[in-house]
């Protein structure tokens, strides 16, 4: 079990410290690299799998249910707490709820279920973003407008995916082809960024990025192993859920807070800081999923 979980996370958090290490001695500028990966890979990415013969969205229903609940249930977990501590709540939960399903979660389910695995992680990746910029925006900002997700490239390809894969209409191989070539290069561009952002984040709250550190994982694996019986998943269908319940805050939550002045800071050090603990709970995370 532990060779096991070693060639599952040592792979990822090389390429991670790879992305920390190129950002410490050259300073790159990513958001040209950020933008594309957002507006062209990503979408090219959650479309290839969601329309690929090997996803089946009917018989994954259950599980994209249950990741919905992962989401909700940390929240309303991490709600009392963030007033206990006497956090702001607009700060404080949504790094709780909205996870890194996408530059970890992606390449770690690889590594552990291969391709049966990855496709199930991109539709929950899909899910959890479409929740993040409805539900999360409202609770960081109850009056702002949603127009602008409707254009939105993840969404329209989240969209599109569905379509395809409940109706599977011919489309060209060399088409298909194209659209997973440029699909594959989106994992590990997101673990170099991930690295990149790691490195320019600050510990000046470190406290509140400690509490949150444990809390999000914590909170996620709760829920996502409850729901996993609750909803009679199957074994890797669970596993799937519970890798997706340990993973740690997104970098995509220090974008949004600093979209709407939310406590940029604070929010940065909760991703930063829970990204560094993921050392501990993802195995943790992908020990309990593997049992």
């Amino acid at each position: 079990m532990l060779a096991r979980l070693a060639g599952i996370i040592l792979p990822v958090f090389s390429i991670i410290a790879l992305g920390w290490f190129y950002a410490w001695r050259t300073k790159p500028d990513m958001a040209v690299t950020n933008r594309i990966s957002m507006n062209v890979l990503a979408p090219a990415l959650v479309f290839s799998a969601l329309a690929s013969k090997e996803f089946d969205v009917v018989a994954n229903r259950l599980l994209i249910v249950g990741s919905v609940g992962v989401v909700l249930g940390s929240g309303l977990l991490a709600w009392p707490l963030a007033r206990l501590i006497r956090a702001n709540e607009r700060t404080f939960v949504p790094p709780m709820m909205f996870n890194n399903c996408g530059n970890m979660g992606l390449p770690l389910a690889v590594l552990a279920y291969g391709t049966a695995g990855f496709a199930p992680m991109v539709a929950l990746f899909t899910i959890s973003n479409l929740l993040q910029f409805t539900l999360g925006v409202f609770l960081i900002d109850h009056h702002a407008r949603f127009g602008n997700l409707l254009r939105n490239p993840i969404v329209i390809a989240t969209v599109v995916g569905f379509a395809f894969a409940l109706t599977h209409p011919p489309l060209p191989e060399w088409l298909s082809t194209a659209i997973k070539l440029v699909g594959d290069a989106l994992i590990p561009m997101m673990l170099l960024s991930l690295g990149a952002r790691l490195y320019e984040g600050k510990l000046a709250d470190w406290q509140i990025g400690v509490i949150g550190g444990l809390v999000c994982p914590l909170t996620g694996i709760v829920s996502a192993w409850l729901l996993a019986f609750a909803l009679d998943l199957d074994a890797t269908q669970r596993g799937l859920l519970i890798l997706f319940g340990s993973l740690p805050p997104a970098v995509l939550n220090f974008m949004v807070a600093e979209q709407f002045r939310q406590e940029p800071g604070k929010v940065a050090s909760i991703v930063l800081i829970g990204n560094l603990m993921a050392i501990g709970f993802v195995p943790l995370g992908l020990a309990i999923a593997l049992r």
